[in-house]
């Protein structure tokens, strides 16, 4: 077995664990650090808005130019008073993007680039773009976002309970801000693939966040007729046995998408993977720490609010206190998952037909006395 799967099934029995929970007020801080700096990036550098919400013109040409990708940038960003977008194109030619333009404008620009770039004006196509239609993107993607918050809140509520919809609801706004905060501060361009990459990494963030919820929901059936574990102890118990299965899921996930965004937009020089493969590579990744940082832990802090979780959480500490006091040995948590999972071990082992062990220390019921 591998190291890492090793790992993961001794974090599955109880043998070893990491306080999550426990250290939840650090999480927190991180998060809200990380969602003011990213609201900050968004107020105070703004988002680069692609031609589609800004509406303007794309010039290409289909022969090679005379100048340089530099130089055509400069050339465009100079005849229009506007900020350009110049890429080179697999046929040599040339995909000139520039912003808030109109028809008569842009047919000026056209003309200065057919100069500089020594191409003909017939040779080169202008495509004229309204920021309409990037509107109605825009509109119908905040619509469908409103739809999902709603359709997660009311399917977590009913499938769990109305705490952790409220968490995974805190989740998902916090991966989105994280996300949104990012595009600010590094400027890459708003598309209508960037809307996509947001929505798509909704779906993800949630699945990991309800893996975690599932487990939680197990773990925490009947927990006001024993003594053993509070609640924040089963809900870090239920991280720390899906840690391995959420890192590994993330990570497999990451892999192409950091090779759209690092290989085809940074060494490829294909810029228009950018817009789409920047939302998912952070969005992926601020899913992966939001469920695991954010969203179980602010279950297990409105769970132990209620007056029931809170009495049994006075009791058990009592209870340990009281047996501290004894010198008696306290069990702890790992030892009861780790005794629970061998029970479980020994059961399966008889339903397939291996013979279950005595529990008489090694007498068997013949040498009793």
């Amino acid at each position: 077995m591998s190291r890492l799967g090793n790992l993961g099934a001794r974090l599955y029995r109880g043998e070893v664990g990491y306080d999550f929970i426990g250290k939840r007020k650090i999480w927190y801080g991180v998060s809200i650090l990380i969602t003011i700096t990213a609201i900050l990036g968004v107020v105070v550098s703004g988002l680069n808005m692609g031609i589609e919400f800004k509406g303007g013109a794309v010039f290409t040409t289909d022969t090679k130019a005379k100048i340089s990708v530099s130089q055509a940038h400069e050339v465009a960003a100079e005849a229009s008073g506007h900020e350009a977008i110049v890429q080179e194109l697999g046929n040599g030619g040339l995909r000139i993007q520039i912003t808030e333009v109109d028809t008569a404008k842009a047919d000026q620009i056209k003309t200065e680039l057919s100069d500089e770039l020594g191409i003909p004006e017939a040779k080169i196509n202008a495509d004229l773009v309204g920021p309409s239609w990037g509107e109605q993107i825009a509109n119908k993607a905040w619509t469908g976002l409103g739809i999902f918050m709603i359709l997660v809140v009311i399917y977590l509520a009913i499938a769990f309970e109305w705490r952790m919809a409220v968490a995974a609801l805190i989740a998902l706004i916090h991966d989105i801000t994280i996300t949104v905060g990012v595009y600010a501060l590094v400027g890459f361009e708003v598309t209508p693939g960037t809307v996509i990459g947001l929505l798509t990494i909704l779906g993800y963030s949630l699945y990991d966040t309800v893996v975690v919820f599932d487990s939680l929901k197990e773990g925490s059936k009947g927990i006001t007729k024993q003594t053993r574990w509070t609640y924040s102890e089963i809900a870090n118990r239920s991280i720390n046995s899906t840690l391995v299965r959420s890192i590994n899921t993330t990570v497999v996930a990451l892999l192409p998408v950091a090779g759209l965004l690092f290989i085809g937009g940074g060494v490829l020089g294909a810029g228009m993977l950018n817009d789409i493969s920047l939302s998912l590579f952070v969005g992926l990744a601020a899913g992966a720490y939001s469920s695991i940082f954010i969203a179980t832990p602010l279950v297990a802090d409105l769970k132990e609010r209620e007056p029931q979780i809170k009495a049994l959480k006075k009791r058990i500490l009592a209870k340990r206190a009281a047996a501290a006091a004894k010198g008696e040995p306290v069990e702890d948590e790992r030892d009861d998952r780790a005794r629970d999972f061998t029970e479980d071990a020994e059961t399966a082992g008889a339903v397939v037909g291996q013979p279950r062990q005595p529990r008489g220390h090694g007498r068997t019921p013949g040498n009793r006395r």
